[in-house]
């Protein structure tokens, strides 16, 4: 049987400590001085001819307009990082090591307020949305030690006069795609690697969290980050396709790194074929959550609450299905549902007790909405939760369905408890994953390599192998020793 779920230039002195004074002035007690609304291409902050209004989706309240990038700015973006890619590239590993530290720095210095642009912005809770801004500026301080290590390599060939060398040389412009779910941490995971190997980047966020963006573009440009080196072009979704494909189709683009939906991943490495781009994606996926007989429970009841409902279940490596072997099937049920009873609280993500924010829009609910529908009108039981939340639109109830089958609309990185070390070698090793979490429900690290395989992705994030994906080999072979 299975048990499944579904929830919802430089600044002269970067080091000064901010000041409470000008921090006020922005909506819902927001940094005013970190609450960017233009674009910021080659070290400028640029406004655009519109603008679009970015929403809180807990309390449905306007936050601000921000520019409304298209084509013209996409591209203006690109010519910025691309003039400043040669500067950058040759830069001392050092120095761009130092850079990167100094802008983890001052996230580390502005956490507090980071995080409620976060919280605004997403519903994502306070707390959590702490613990991204933390996750996130430790990207900058890994990579920042990575930039000194970018090794080649000394090859000795059969000829007595030869010598081969390998180099790793930067790839260029990369064009940075990120989702709402993670606004902060999307970016330095992926900016921290292409600045440590010598890229210069423009970052698309996403239209429901552009400030985030925009605000570690206020602190990259006080850390000291050269102008043209970090560049934000947010948009409206009207805009995000023709911006998507400007972005994928310039040939001054070297890379393209995506994180978001599959469907979405695909048409933009249609795009990026067409001039045979190097290409990241982390793609969404349907990650099972196992649970054998020999499983403890609660240790599983526990992981499971960890995995699923963190950011109200809205993340790429969330549970989306749970497998429970039928002869501890009932024992589980009982237990999450009581946990989820006990532990889960709805409500605006800056209350002390929410651990549930909103979902990210109504489209979201009306998608929750129908999965639930579809698996009940299929046979599914209803053991929690099942409908939206009394607070608003974009609040659901926390919800825990069982007796679901293989042809209801939930779908499978993956994740399974187990005591019996055979089962837990032969289960890790065959599992069709990028990551596989053995009685453990949070698995993300910025020390280790983060990604999916198959229509879940392409290439590694984090880690040392991140900074790969942003690097060239190229062979020099060295004759007439």
């Amino acid at each position: 049987m299975a048990t499944w779920l579904r929830l919802p230039g430089r600044a002269p002195r970067p080091r000064r400590p901010a000041q409470p004074r000008r921090c006020a002035g922005g909506p819902a007690g927001l940094c005013a001085a970190l609450l960017r609304t233009d674009g910021f291409v080659g070290g400028r902050w640029l406004p655009a001819a519109a603008a679009f209004p970015v929403h809180d989706p807990a309390s449905g309240a306007e936050l601000g307009l921000v520019a409304d990038c298209g084509v013209r700015e996409a591209r203006a973006a690109v010519r910025a990082a691309h003039e400043a890619f040669r500067g950058w590239r040759g830069a001392a590993a050092k120095e761009r090591s130092s850079l990167l530290r100094k802008w983890y720095d001052l996230m580390m210095q502005n956490k507090d307020d980071l995080a409620k642009i976060i919280t605004a912005e997403s519903g994502k809770p306070l707390k959590e949305a702490q613990g991204e801004i933390v996750y996130s500026a430790l990207f900058l301080e890994w990579f920042s030690e990575e930039a000194r290590r970018i090794y080649g390599d000394v090859i000795y060939t059969p000829a007595k006069e030869k010598r081969a060398l390998v180099l790793k040389q930067p790839l260029g412009v990369a064009a940075v795609i990120t989702p709402w779910n993670f606004p902060s941490a999307m970016i330095t995971r992926k900016v921290g690697a292409a600045l440590a190997a010598g890229c210069t980047v423009v970052v698309k966020p996403a239209e429901h969290t552009p400030f985030s963006a925009l605000a570690l573009a206020e602190l990259a440009n006080q850390a000291g980050i050269p102008p043209g080196v970090y560049n934000v072009i947010p948009c409206s979704r009207k805009k995000a396709k023709e911006v998507g494909e400007a972005l994928c189709t310039d040939p001054l683009v070297s890379k393209i790194s995506f994180t978001g939906s599959t469907a979405t991943g695909k048409v933009l490495l249609h795009h990026a074929a067409g001039s045979v781009k190097r290409v990241s994606m982390e793609l969404g996926g349907h990650a099972p959550f196992i649970v054998f007989d020999s499983a403890n429970v609660d240790q599983a009841v526990a992981g499971a609450m960890a995995s699923k409902f963190r950011n109200s279940g809205q993340t790429c490596v969330c549970s989306n299905r749970f497998l429970v072997q039928r002869g501890i099937h009932d024992s589980f049920v009982k237990k999450f549902a009581e946990a989820m009873k006990t532990n889960l609280r709805v409500g605006n993500g800056f209350e002390e007790r929410t651990t549930q924010g909103p979902l990210i829009d109504e489209k979201a609910v009306e998608k929750v909405e129908k999965h639930v529908s579809d698996a009940v009108s299929k046979g599914a039981t209803i053991v929690t939760g099942g409908k939206r939340h009394q607070l608003g639109k974009n609040f659901f109830e926390p919800t825990l369905l069982s007796n679901v089958t293989r042809d209801m609309l939930y779908h499978p990185a993956g994740y399974f408890y187990s005591q019996d070390p055979a089962q837990i070698w032969r289960v890790a090793e065959q599992l069709e994953v990028g990551m596989v979490g053995v009685n453990e429900g949070l698995i993300s690290s910025v020390e280790c390599p983060f990604g999916g395989v198959k229509q879940s992705g392409l290439g590694r994030e984090g880690s040392k192998y991140g900074i790969d994906e942003y690097l060239e080999l190229k062979y020099v072979c060295f004759g007439g020793l």
